[in-house]
C-alpha cells in the first residue's frame, strides 16, 4: 500500500501547494480521498494513471476537498471508461454530480454507483471487499464532514512447506485449501488440520484519512493502530483559537489523536498558507509524538518499502546540484578570489592621452560649446516674441467681436450611454 499526497494546501492554493488530496495505490488499483482542484494534473506528475481508480472519497462539501471532481470523470469519460466508478461523500453528492452532468450534456460511458453517508451515523462500512473494507465516521467540523479509515483484511499465515510435503501434502488446490483454514484429507483417510501448517493470520495494512476537523474521539477509533495516520495540521499551536474557531486541528491535535491511537506513523498536511515553511508546525507535532512526517506533494509514503520502492514513480522531479559542476565551480571561483587577492595591492590606471592632441582638442570643443550655446539663447528669444504676439491678436479679436457672438449649441447625445451627466 502506497500514499501519495497531491494536494496538502488548506482552503486556497499556492505557489507551491495544490488543494486536498491523497491517492492510495494498492495491488494496482487507485483510491482517491478529496479530489480538489488540479488533482488529475497532480495524479499525472506523480505516475499514476487515472484510469486505475477505483474508488473516490469525498470528505464534506467545502470546494476546496472536491472542486476537481468534476473535471477528473470528464477526462475519464473521454478516455472511454467503460467499468464502473464508485463514489463515496456524505448526502448530495449524487445530486450534485448529475446536475452537472446535466448541465453540460455529458453521457457517461460507464457507470457510478454512489454511496451517500447520513449525518446521523455513528460508523459505517462505506465499501466492504474480500480483501479490504473502508470505514467512515463523521468528525466535528462546521460541516458534516468524513473521516475515512482503509483496512485491508487480515491475510492468510504462510504454509510450512516442509512439514506439508513430509506429511503428504503435494497438490496446489490442498494448499489453497490449509491457507484458506480448511481441513485437507488425504488418500489413505489421514486428516491435515490446517494450524498445524499454516502459521498465524498476519494483519494487514491500514491508513485513516482525518481532514477538517476539531479533536474528537472519532479521530481516535478511526486512527487506532494504523500504519499511517494521515491527519490535517492546519495552524500552529499560537492558533489554536482560531483552529477552534474555523473547526481545524492545530499541530499537536495532530500529534494527541497519534498518541491515544498508537498509530505507528503520523504524516500532518492541510497546511494554512500563511505557513511558508510547514516545518513549524512538524516540529510542534514530534514534540508530542515521533515519529511525525511532513506531507509532500507527489513523494510517496510506502508501508514496506522493501518491496514496494519503486512501483510509483514521479515523473516530475526537483532539479539538484551535481556534485561535480559544483566542486568545479567552486575550483574556479577559489582561483578567481586566489588571483584576486595577490592582485589586491596593485592598482590599474588608465594611460593619459599626450598632452599636445588633448590641448588642440579641448580649444574645439570650446569654442563649439559656446557657438551651440549662443544660438540656442537666440532661438528662445524669438520663439517667446512670437507666442506674445499671437496672444495679443487674439485678444483684440475677442474684443471687437464681444456681444455678437452666440453661445455654443447643445449636442444632444446619440445614444443615452454618451449624456454623461445622467451619472
Amino acid at each position: 500500500m502506497i500514499i501519495v499526497p497531491l494536494g496538502v494546501a488548506s482552503a486556497t492554493p499556492t505557489a507551491t501547494r495544490h488543494l486536498s488530496s491523497v491517492a492510495l495505490w494498492r495491488e494496482g488499483d487507485i483510491h482517491l480521498f478529496d479530489c480538489g482542484e488540479n488533482a488529475q494534473m497532480r495524479m499525472l506528475q506523480a505516475g499514476l494513471k487515472r484510469s486505475k481508480i477505483e474508488n473516490i472519497f469525498i470528505s464534506h462539501f467545502d470546494v476546496d476537498h472536491y472542486s476537481g471532481l468534476i473535471g477528473l470523470i470528464s477526462t475519464l469519460q473521454l478516455q472511454r471508461r467503460d467499468r464502473d466508478l464508485t463514489v463515496i461523500g456524505p448526502k448530495g453528492i449524487k445530486e450534485f454530480l448529475e446536475f452537472n452532468f446535466k448541465f453540460a450534456n455529458l453521457e457517461l460511458s460507464f457507470g457510478i454507483n454512489y454511496v451517500e453517508v447520513e449525518e446521523d451515523i455513528e460508523s459505517e462500512r462505506v465499501v466492504d471487499t474480500e480483501e479490504y473494507y473502508v470505514e467512515a465516521r463523521p468528525l466535528n467540523h462546521t460541516k458534516f464532514c468524513l473521516g475515512y479509515r482503509f483496512q485491508e483484511k487480515d491475510k492468510p499465515g504462510k504454509v510450512d512447506a516442509e512439514k506439508a510435503e513430509k506429511l503428504g501434502i503435494t497438490e496446489d488446490e490442498q494448499y489453497k485449501a490449509l491457507k484458506a483454514g480448511e481441513d485437507v484429507e488425504l488418500e489413505d483417510g489421514t486428516v491435515i488440520k490446517s494450524y498445524e501448517i499454516v502459521g498465524h493470520p498476519r494483519p494487514g495494512d491500514s491508513f485513516a484519512y482525518i481532514t477538517d476537523t476539531k479533536y474528537c474521539p472519532n479521530s481516535v477509533k478511526l486512527a487506532m493502530n494504523t500504519n499511517i495516520l494521515y491527519h490535517e495540521a492546519t495552524f500552529s499551536e499560537s492558533l489554536a483559537d482560531k483552529a477552534a474557531e474555523t473547526g481545524h486541528s492545530t499541530s499537536n491535535d495532530a500529534a494527541r489523536v497519534a498518541n491515544e491511537a498508537q498509530t505507528k506513523l503520523l504524516v500532518i498536511s492541510h497546511f494554512s498558507a500563511r505557513y511558508t515553511n510547514p516545518f513549524i508546525l512538524l516540529r510542534e507535532a514530534r514534540e508530542k509524538f515521533f515519529p511525525a512526517w511532513l506531507a509532500t506533494e507527489l513523494r510517496p509514503i510506502f508501508t514496506n518499502p522493501a518491496q514496494e520502492k519503486g512501483i510509483v514513480q514521479q515523473k516530475v522531479y526537483i532539479k539538484e546540484i551535481d556534485d561535480s559542476k559544483s566542486s568545479s565551480s567552486k575550483g574556479s571561483s577559489s582561483g578567481r578570489s586566489s588571483r584576486g587577492s595577490s592582485d589586491r595591492g596593485k592598482k590599474n590606471f588608465r594611460k593619459r592621452k599626450s598632452s599636445s592632441g588633448r590641448g588642440r582638442s579641448s580649444d574645439r570643443s570650446s569654442s563649439s560649446n559656446r557657438r551651440s550655446r549662443s544660438d540656442q539663447g537666440r532661438k528662445r528669444k524669438d520663439r517667446s516674441s512670437r507666442d506674445y504676439s499671437d496672444k495679443r491678436d487674439r485678444r483684440d479679436q475677442n474684443d471687437q467681436n464681444e456681444g455678437t457672438s452666440r453661445p455654443p449649441k447643445h449636442i444632444t447625445p446619440r445614444t443615452p450611454f454618451d449624456d454623461f451627466d445622467r451619472f
